[in-house]
């Protein structure tokens, strides 16, 4: 598949990206990724935490046999972990799981355990971050499913943005979604969403360091709480 970005410099990327954020901001979800699947091809993969697999039915209504990746820390939940199979067996998409360099056992012998009690930034580093900088390498850009009313600290999130850590594209398709948005798609597509969210949870992620949300607290309350801890560093 030739793809319009081959042969761009990553200045030229940045670029691209920069203009299509502001060209695609009113643009549809599934505009959003057939630019991107039109512009990177197979190049193109979403990331997913299993939380709901919105942003992967979207992408696999773009392009069939879509990559999706999953970052398995060895923390998440079962359910997460059900969502991930459940994804896997009944979606058209290719889902590709990462684990990190150690697993939880080896992390606990030479850092000790509970390392997310003592030092969640290390933690999130060793087991999300870096697997997801060596899972990238492959493509030029990747979709999240980030939403600008989840948290303050996503409230500028552009529908299409340069990544500069990892030098690739960033895109965000329901970056000007709400809630309502996504449990309607949810509804009217039948698209499985991770049982957690059903009891509480409004973000889910590893066990150790998500709690129920509170009446009035934002959907991220409840990832690193008590902390001054609020992304993992997949996000900034």
């Amino acid at each position: 598949m030739t793809t319009l970005q081959e042969g761009r410099t990553t200045d030229e990327l940045k670029a691209l990206a920069e203009q299509a954020g502001r060209d695609l901001e009113d643009a549809s979800a599934l505009e959003i990724l057939q630019w991107a699947v039109d512009t990177f091809g197979r190049q193109f993969c979403v990331t997913s935490s299993m939380e709901d697999a919105v942003v992967a039915h979207l992408a696999s209504r773009v392009l069939k046999g879509v990559d999706v990746v999953f970052l398995d820390t060895g923390y998440h939940f079962p359910e997460t972990i059900g969502t991930r199979d459940a994804v896997e067996a009944v979606m058209d998409v290719n889902v590709i799981t990462l684990t990190p360099r150690q697993s939880v056992a080896e992390q606990d012998a030479e850092f000790g355990p509970k390392l997310h009690d003592r030092d969640p930034d290390l933690c999130c580093k060793l087991r999300k971050v870096q697997p997801l900088e060596k899972g990238l390498r492959g493509y030029r850009a990747w979709a999240t499913g980030l939403r600008r009313d989840e948290s303050p600290t996503r409230a500028d999130t552009p529908v299409v943005g340069w990544d500069e850590k990892r030098q690739k594209v960033k895109i965000s398709p329901i970056a000007r979604w709400t809630q309502d948005d996504v449990d309607a798609y949810i509804t009217e597509h039948g698209v499985l969403s991770n049982p957690l969210l059903m009891d509480g949870y409004a973000s889910v992620g590893c066990a150790p360091c998500t709690r129920r949300v509170l009446e009035g607290e934002d959907a991220r309350a409840g990832r690193w709480a008590g902390r001054g801890k609020t992304e993992c560093g997949l996000h900034g």
